[in-house]
């Protein structure tokens, strides 16, 4: 029996994915920011046929996102990374002091990644996917938390990038270990809250997001498939930073730090 943890599964691409997975007899462990919220939103699902489990945690704060670490079992096989804050809105800070967006699209899967390695490493062959994004931008190591001149879809496209370094060293870290590590664009401007709070009409479904999600997560014929980056259900050139050795041992030096991994 297949484990899969899939962070932010009350809604969207998460509570689709976490769906699909359950009604193919994987356990299902469907993350939601807090009690209330996973009851009221996953209701349906935790109640139905298949086995999906509640698993809560703030991913603004890490040391909730060490609790939730702690809710997972000991056997995992797939590890989702999908939970992320879109790009609508001003700065704000995660309840470490970080900025929020890179926080929580990016820190809070760094950390549960770090976590949760030796589980999935007990239970080959694993998977990790970080669902990130076409929208990318090269970090700015001087001002990595956007203090200066703030933007929001310049922090969102900065935190999908980091989800495609860090699934691109991940690869590196765990070859050998039968743990593989992706990432991908799942669509571009699903219908999701995320796309119609940003006052976006949506070009795409979250059927079509699935898909392509599914087939990193679940789909026998990509098993053995790593440090790779998806555009949809194709394999893609990511931004140039994300295969830089030298940009990406700085964001790990940072990710460490800043975790205290």
């Amino acid at each position: 029996m297949t484990t899969v943890l899939v962070t932010g599964a009350t809604d969207g691409l998460g509570r689709a994915l976490a769906t699909r997975l359950a009604g193919e007899g994987a356990t299902v462990l469907a993350h939601a920011r807090s009690e209330e919220r996973g009851r009221e939103t996953l209701g349906e699902l935790l109640d139905g046929p298949g086995d999906v489990r509640l698993v809560v945690g703030d991913l603004a704060s890490l040391h909730a996102v060490r609790a939730l670490a702690d809710q997972v079992p000991d056997r995992l096989d797939v590890l989702v990374n999908n939970a992320g804050i879109g790009f609508a809105g001003g700065r704000e800070e995660s309840k470490d002091g970080y900025e929020l967006r890179f926080a929580v699209n990016y820190l809070a899967g760094f950390l549960l990644a770090s976590l949760l390695r030796d589980r999935l490493a007990a239970s080959p062959p694993a998977r990790i996917v970080n669902v990130a994004s076409a929208g990318q931008e090269a970090i700015d190591f001087d001002d990595v938390m956007l203090e200066d001149g703030y933007d929001g879809a310049r922090a969102y496209r900065q935190s999908k990038l980091a989800q495609i370094m860090h699934a691109f060293d991940l690869a590196e870290e765990l070859e050998g270990k039968g743990v593989t590590a992706t990432a991908l664009h799942p669509a571009t401007f699903m219908a999701t809250k995320m796309v119609t709070d940003a006052g976006i009409s949506p070009l795409s479904t979250v059927q079509d997001g699935l898909e392509a999600t599914w087939r990193l997560a679940a789909d026998p014929a990509l098993e053995g498939v790593t440090g790779a980056y998806f555009n949809g259900s194709s394999e893609a050139r990511a931004d140039a930073q994300a295969y830089d050795a030298d940009a990406r041992r700085r964001l790990r030096e940072l990710s460490e730090r800043v975790v205290g991994s």
